[in-house]
């Protein structure tokens, strides 16, 4: 009786554990939207979430409220890997007209895991640092096109969807952003074939989102996804 007892207790383990193992594995490419102390990848990224919450930015004290967190909760997924970094640009150029590279979206693109589902929420500081627009190119992108937002969107979506051939993929775009940039980034998808959650009234402070915003994103992704799918 022990014995089966224990082949019984050995074969729900298994069970359980393959399906776990079958749930969908979300990775994120980010900026500050998406970051929350402790959980990125690499753990060196700048993050603007931080434990404790400093409340004089921010009312979002815990990695639930954050907006991916809900979304993994509500679709039944899990984290592969989280690599966003607070200021990043997806081009190489940021603010002051500085040098990007080491943590721009392009630079970073190679590095998240093996997922099913890829979201990608950037453009804000491209938008905000005023990075230079360039032209809309998708042949023969040089390194140094990659200085430019559109070029280096255009690199960007391409190289994951070379990476990540069988993950499905989807960009998140800030309300509030410069025309051009919002234009410019659905324009851009539009040809990848990449889907675009444009968000809607975000509720924000010190230009990011509160606790009430994070929700409002979490809706939104969801909404998104339950739709396509």
């Amino acid at each position: 009786m022990k014995r089966l007892f224990l082949a019984l207790a050995l074969a729900a383990v298994g069970t359980l554990s393959a399906l776990a193992q079958a749930k969908p594995v979300l990775s994120i490419l980010g900026d500050s939207y998406s970051t929350f102390e402790g959980w990125l990848t690499p753990d060196t990224n700048a993050v603007w979430y931080t434990v404790p919450a400093d409340t004089r930015r921010t009312d979002v004290k815990s990695v639930g409220q954050t907006w991916w967190h809900q979304v993994l909760k509500r679709q039944g997924w899990k984290l592969g890997v989280n690599n966003s970094y607070s200021g990043s640009t997806i081009c190489n150029t940021g603010y002051r007209d500085e040098d990007y590279t080491h943590e721009s979206f392009v630079t970073r693109l190679a590095h998240l895991g093996t997922p099913d589902v890829i979201i990608v929420f950037g453009g804000t500081n491209d938008s905000w640092a005023g990075s230079p627009l360039g032209k809309f190119k998708y042949e023969g992108i040089r390194r140094a096109d990659l200085y430019s937002f559109r070029p280096a969107m255009a690199y960007m979506l391409a190289r994951l969807q070379e990476l990540y051939p069988t993950a499905a993929l989807w960009f998140v775009l800030n309300d509030g952003l410069k025309e051009s940039v919002t234009q410019s980034a659905e324009a851009i998808c539009a040809r990848y074939g990449v889907p675009v959650i444009r968000l809607k009234g975000i509720s924000k402070k010190n230009g990011h989102p509160d606790a009430e915003g994070m929700r409002q994103i979490a809706d939104q992704v969801c909404a998104a996804l339950q739709k396509d799918s």
